[in-house]
Formats: C-alpha cells, structure tokens, sequence
C-alpha cells in the first residue's frame, strides 16, 4: 500500500513541479514582453558572466 501512495506522490510531485516551470516561463516571456530594455540587460549580463567563467 506504501508503493501506492509514493507512486501518487510523486506523480503529484512532479506535476506540480511542471506546473511552476511552466508558470515561471510564462512569467520570463512577460517580463521580456513589458520592459524589453531590462531583458536585454539581463541577457547581456548573463551572457558577460557566462563568457567570463567559460576557461575554469
């Protein structure tokens, strides 16, 4: 019975899960829809940090 009721946890988990990636995206796409100028910035900054550490 304890095999039952982990299945269904952590299928419960898991959509749960799905859903809050696929609201965060959603909430990404917004931010980049509504202040276009700071996305970019963002990006810009990310993709500084990510060519900075590429060589560790």
């Amino acid at each position: 019975m304890s095999d039952v009721s982990d299945h269904d946890a952590a299928r419960d988990r898991l959509r749960r899960r799905s859903a809050f990636l696929s609201d965060l995206a959603e909430a990404k796409a917004l931010r980049e829809r509504v202040a276009p100028r700071r996305s970019r910035r963002m990006r810009a900054h990310q993709l500084h940090r990510m060519l900075t550490y590429r060589h560790c």
